[in-house]
């Protein structure tokens, strides 16, 4: 079956959990952004260890990419299931690979993974074997592939670094012999790749975090925050990073206040189940006026939900956890810049405002990994707030902008304070009536200053648009590249980094349009509710999903056309 695939080709790795499909991801994505195409993959798997129907997409191409699609242009199945867990994705031009005995699928290319491991010597090889046989596919020089190999696994020993070049070397074969036999794939090299990252959104978020002065990290493990407490947990061992797993998530969010009370710069990791349980130490920090770093990795719930899968229905659980008024700030990335950038800028917002900052990711953008440009300003100093107190020290002072000079224990001669009681300037609990007033004005102002600092929210396109499609975090890369599929010259996209305090543009963008629409990956448009009350200006058409996969760009394109 002849067929060529110009400039880009989606690929799909799918079979069982503990078939190696990462394992074979983390073998092609270093070798194809090495040979200077750009790449992006995406990850959806069920909530066990082993079995089941897990899928991993994989895009090449040689411009940049950031988006999930829907259609697959070849599938390597690794187990026979993978056929009717991805049905709907399977057109009849997509191409299927994988040893046909196993898979019976009519008109599938006969690749045979098991033999080549058995000839490399073992079954153990069959996931490089299937890696070897996709870098053939690719045309990825096989000297560079084997070097690679050697390198991945030399950590396991000689003999476990030769068995898997034994196995890439014939699996690579076989793929170049299929690309001979009609199966082409040219991708032109863009030679700005090669010097590009590799990083999934838990790696840009991470090393943000680091380069904001993060020192210590703690957690309680909750897919898919996990990786990102991963991530640090592998950081502390280059850097000065100390990193807990406690308890419960009540114990998580405690440590971490008394960290910032103590000095240190502290970040916490947790899904949407895991933060239901810190909501009572979050007022905690608002009422103690702790800086607090919380990034809130969501999944579909409610409850347990879909512990896998992805979803952006927490942002509502953000923005008013917690019992009493007191301010916050809340972020959300929609590219790996905007993570790094964004991960760097909470430490320095939570230092300066003296109140909690999240960072809102999801699953889709935490596993996702893709290349990209290396991160701008990691020799910039982190902003530091902390003064050295003196006799007389008073911990709330009461402020014009309601900020008051945050000190620490045992730097400075002055008593530091914390309560969560209210209290008076000193941080001794009080139940006088009229200063609690003044408390919470103090706090309210506090606010104010954080909104006049906010990140405007960012235009793609046209300024003169009649159309304005409005996203936040991780639908960004998808809802880009459906806008540019649609073509429409009077079309831009609106995407928030910085949702909470609404920054004051906001207002003047969505008045100059003649529709709005809102995309979102939640069932009740939550982006929406919260542009509405901030501006006025109602959002009158929606494109929401929240079947726990990520948009993908034919199907989000094709909706807002309908609406169009």
């Amino acid at each position: 079956m002849a067929r060529l695939f110009k400039d880009e080709v989606t690929l799909a790795i799918a079979g069982q959990a503990g078939q190696g499909i990462q394992s074979i991801e983390a073998i092609v994505g270093p070798l194809v952004k090495r040979s200077g195409r750009h790449y992006l993959s995406a990850s959806e798997f069920m909530s066990r260890v082993r079995g089941g129907a897990n899928s991993t997409e994989i895009r090449v191409s040689s411009r940049p990419v950031s988006a999930y699609r829907e259609g697959i242009d070849l599938l390597v199945a690794l187990h026979a299931e993978a056929l009717p867990r991805l049905g709907k994705r399977i057109s009849p031009a997509t191409l299927v690979v994988g040893e046909a005995e196993k898979i019976g699928y009519p008109g599938m290319i006969d690749a045979p993974f098991s033999k080549l491991a058995a000839e490399a010597g073992g079954a153990l090889y069959a996931s490089t074997a299937a890696a070897g046989y996709l870098c053939g596919l690719l045309s990825l020089k096989a000297e560079d592939c084997l070097a690679y190999i050697r390198e991945f696994f030399a950590r396991k020993g000689p003999e476990a670094a030769e068995r898997n070049a034994a196995a890439m070397r014939l699996g690579h074969a076989a793929g170049a012999a299929a690309g001979e036999g009609g199966i082409r794939i040219e991708i032109t090299p863009d030679e700005g790749a090669k010097g590009n990252l590799l990083v999934s959104g838990s790696d840009a978020v991470a090393l943000g975090a680091l380069a904001g002065g993060c020192d210590f990290v703690c957690g309680y493990p909750m897919s898919p925050a996990t990786a990102l407490l991963e991530k640090m947990a592998a950081l502390s061992e280059k850097f000065d990073i100390a990193v807990e797993q406690v308890e419960d998530e009540v114990g998580v969010v405690n440590m971490a206040i008394g960290a910032w009370y103590a000095g240190a710069r502290a970040l916490v990791s947790t899904s949407g189940g895991g933060f239901a349980l810190m909501c009572e130490g979050l007022s905690l920090a608002g009422a103690a006026e702790s800086p607090l770093v919380i990034h809130l990795c969501q999944r579909p719930g409610p409850a347990t939900g879909l512990p896998t899968r992805t979803e952006q229905g927490d942002l509502n659980l953000a923005l008013y956890a917690g019992h009493g008024d007191f301010p916050r700030i809340l972020l959300a990335p929609g590219s790996m810049a905007e993570g790094f950038e964004l991960g760097r800028l909470a430490f320095d917002l939570a230092d300066r405002y003296q109140l909690p900052v999240f960072i809102l990711t999801d699953q889709f953008f935490a596993d996702s990994v893709q290349d990209c440009p290396a991160f701008a300003g990691l020799d910039r100093e982190p902003e530091r707030s902390v003064v050295e107190t003196g006799p007389g020290y008073r911990r709330y002072v009461l402020t014009e902008d309601g900020r008051s000079p945050r000190g620490i224990p045992g730097y400075g001669k002055g008593m530091v304070r914390a309560d969560s009681h209210e209290h008076d300037e000193s941080g001794h609990l009080s139940e006088d009536l009229e200063l609690r007033a003044r408390m919470v004005d103090k706090r309210r102002r506090k606010g104010e200053a954080a909104r006049a600092a906010a990140l405007p929210p960012r235009l793609y396109g046209p300024e003169d648009y009649r159309t304005l499609l409005l996203c936040w975090g991780s639908t960004l890369g998808t809802l880009l590249e459906a806008a540019e599929r649609l073509g429409r010259k009077d079309l831009a996209v609106l995407h928030f980094p910085w949702l909470y305090p609404v920054p004051d543009q906001a207002g003047d963008y969505l008045r100059r349009a003649r529709k709005r629409i809102d995309v979102e990956c939640s069932s009740q448009a939550q982006l929406a509710q919260l542009l509405h009350g901030a501006t006025g200006c109602a959002i009158e058409e929606k494109v929401l999903k929240y079947d726990g996969l990520p948009f993908g760009t034919e199907g989000l394109a094709a909706a807002i056309e309908r609406l169009l």
